[in-house]
Parts: C-alpha cells; sequence; structure tokens
C-alpha cells in the first residue's frame, strides 16, 4: 500500500493549486504508483488473486480518468501520459 509520504510527495508534484487533491492528474498519478506497486507484490506472490482483481480495477479506473481527461483538455492528457510514462 502507498505510504502516506510517498502519496504527498506524487500530490505536490502533479497539483494544479495549491489544495488540490483530486483532479485527475493528481488521482491518475496516484493510482499510477498503486499500480507500480501491485504489480512489484504480484511478480513475487503469483497466486494472489485477490491482489490480482484490485489492480485490474486500479488500471480501469486509471484508463477512465485518462479518457476524461483526454476529451476534457487534450493538452494536459498529453503531458500527464508523458510525465507518467504511459504508453497511449
Amino acid at each position: 500500500m502507498l505510504e502516506n509520504k510517498q502519496k504527498q510527495k506524487v500530490i505536490k508534484k502533479y497539483k494544479l493549486h495549491k489544495k488540490d487533491t483530486g483532479s485527475p492528474e493528481v488521482q491518475c498519478a496516484i493510482l499510477t504508483e498503486k499500480i507500480k506497486e501491485l504489480t512489484e507484490h504480484l511478480k513475487i506472490h503469483k497466486k494472489d488473486n485477490a491482489s490480482r482483481v484490485a489492480l485490474l480495477k486500479m488500471v480501469g479506473k486509471r484508463k477512465r480518468l485518462l479518457r476524461y481527461l483526454e476529451t476534457e483538455d487534450e493538452k494536459r492528457y498529453k503531458g500527464l501520459v508523458k510525465s507518467l510514462g504511459l504508453k497511449r
């Protein structure tokens, strides 16, 4: 699970304004960090199906957020995808 310090670091990097915690950029960045951690966990624990399901849900949620951002503001979308290193 993502620790509070790591989460605050991600929020600080991707926030749009001082009190931003819920913008699509921040949400996608947090989900990306969680996905990375869970992927590493699943490399070790191959039979952990509950975590695998949670991973698939996170990936789906991130995909929906990215699709929303793409329709709303393509410039912000492209910048986010580039900074997160996603294949889109």
